[in-house]
């Protein structure tokens, strides 16, 4: 599947909130319903996403009354491109930019070289980024600047 605009899908995104929360308890096996509980993600969407992430070898499972799941690797070592590419496939924001696209209009096309330079900094930028960085900048950011939560009605007050 092919990149097909500059937004991740929500499962890359969902993907990202259960890695970061297997981040955090590195040596527990957490199941799919623990996960759900402490990422706020519906269940069936963390069982879909569990299963790309085993299956890019992003996180092992154990089965059994107390298995789960948790990282395959530290979390300096899994990327946002590996995250990525487990949910999307190979990271392509153009068909141009996958050799042998079948493209009509490649043989005259004075863009080609440059959305592959594109395609080439933006796969760069994702390997750039791993869970441990996400982690760092989770912990790092203000309570009242966390994306998810919003100022209580008294602090929201409008300058001119």
């Amino acid at each position: 599947m092919l990149f097909r605009s500059l937004k991740l899908n929500k499962l890359a995104d969902y993907a990202t909130v259960v890695l970061t929360a297997l981040a955090t308890a590195p040596t527990r096996l957490l199941n799919g319903q623990a996960l759900s509980a402490q990422t706020q993600i519906p269940a069936p969407t963390v069982a879909k996403v569990l299963k790309a992430l085993t299956r890019g070898g992003l996180v092992t499972s154990s089965r059994g009354p107390h298995g789960g799941y948790q990282l395959a690797h530290a979390p300096e070592a899994i990327t946002v491109s590996d995250v990525v590419q487990a949910l999307e496939g190979p990271i392509a924001l153009t068909d141009c930019a996958v050799h042998g696209s079948g493209c009509e209009i490649a043989n005259g096309c004075r863009s080609r070289k440059a959305f592959r330079l594109i395609d080439s900094a933006v796969r760069e930028a994702l390997a750039s980024v791993t869970l441990a960085d996400i982690l760092r900048a989770e912990n790092e950011m203000p309570l009242r600047f966390h994306p998810t939560l919003t100022a209580p009605a008294a602090s929201r007050q409008v300058t001119s």
